[in-house]
């Protein structure tokens, strides 16, 4: 017969599942760091020694890691899936940029249907929220600050499609994207233009959201990250033409 005799779960593993859970679910996140030991028995009402106890486990599993003298940390390693020898093939052949916004607008198309279905009100009173803050930021014309909620933004939709597996994937390209190794997302935002144009189109995701009108959600994610593909291959563009330009300055100095 399937069966065995029932055991009680000893407190250190239901802190184990409890933190495991919340590492899943995206609710910590890599990086953060948890309170400390005594705030967090407290919280939890177990004893420090079963803490202790847990917090060894989770450690020897790579999820959380001790930095000293700062305290305890979810592991910084969650935010990557991918290898320092892969992120520099990234961060050096543009075919990769091209599929990387081409994956994102599959998942982020799948991401905004989920959510329009999935998504708890709460869910979406944090996207608009996000949104709130980018039209403030826009007002202060603070690159790096509307760059940051940029992706803060996408990542709410995500966090609202209740996927997981989908949550952890794009969490890691985002973290790849906030380290430049893509392309740089402040350059995005210097100049007026680009910035208008790119706050309408989130307005256009997020009212889509608010609405949870899926397709129209799919459709402006459509048009904001074509937009994204152009601006850059713009940039590229310009970019090749300032180095010629200077080989020709430097040639007529010598000259």
């Amino acid at each position: 017969m399937p069966f065995s005799k029932v055991q009680s779960e000893k407190l250190s593993q239901a802190v184990v599942r409890q933190i495991e859970r919340l590492i899943l679910q995206g609710v910590l996140r890599p990086g953060e760091r948890l309170p400390s030991e005594r705030e967090l028995s407290e919280r939890m009402g177990v004893s420090r020694p079963s803490l202790r106890e847990a917090v060894a486990e989770l450690q020897a599993s790579g999820l959380l890691e001790t930095r000293a003298g700062s305290g305890i940390y979810v592991s910084g390693e969650l935010e990557s899936q991918f290898s320092p020898a892969l992120t520099r093939l990234f961060a050096t052949h543009d075919e990769a940029v091209n599929d990387y916004i081409a994956f994102r607008r599959d998942m982020e198309g799948l991401a905004i249907e989920r959510a329009c279905l999935y998504g708890s009100d709460t869910d979406l009173k944090v996207s608009a929220t996000i949104f709130e803050r980018m039209e403030e930021a826009h007002k202060k014309r603070n690159p790096a600050e509307e760059a940051q909620l940029d992706a803060e933004f996408h990542m709410s939709i995500v966090e609202a499609s209740h996927n997981i597996v989908l949550l952890h994937v794009m969490r890691s390209l985002f973290g790849l994207l906030q380290e430049g190794v893509f392309f740089n997302r402040q350059v995005m935002f210097r100049q007026r233009m680009t910035r208008d144009m790119i706050l309408e189109q989130h307005r256009a995701i997020h009212e889509a959201l608010q609405a949870r009108d899926g397709a129209a959600g799919r459709a402006a994610i459509d048009a904001h990250l074509d937009f994204v593909v152009e601006a850059l291959e713009g940039q590229r563009q310009a970019d090749r033409h300032e180095a010629v330009a200077k080989i020709r300055f430097e040639h007529a100095q010598a000259r």
